[in-house]
């Protein structure tokens, strides 16, 4: 993974796993090491051609990788602060 992240152009590695066959931890295990790494690394992993168990389980265990074909959720921009009515304590 590190050698995939250093020799190409972006950040992103694309895991092809549309034949890994019914999902299960085994396959998580795997898809979370290699984004891990991939993090350390400075980039990611994005998944092409997921069955859709896969990603319900990958959801179920709070799992957020990043599928082709989908918009990249993103975290909020920092400092950004939520309108808050009139009289309610702030938190």
């Amino acid at each position: 993974m590190r050698e995939l992240l250093a020799a190409g152009e972006g950040r992103v590695v694309v895991c092809e796993v549309g034949g890994l066959g019914p999902p299960g931890l085994g396959a998580v295990d795997l898809l979370a090491r290699l984004e891990l790494t991939a993090r350390r690394a400075g980039g990611r992993i994005r998944l092409r051609d997921p069955d859709p168990a896969l990603r319900s389980l990958l959801r179920f265990l709070g799992l957020r990788l990043q599928v082709e074909g989908e918009v990249e959720e993103r975290e909020p921009a920092l400092g950004v602060e939520e309108e808050v009515e009139p009289g309610q304590p702030a938190v």
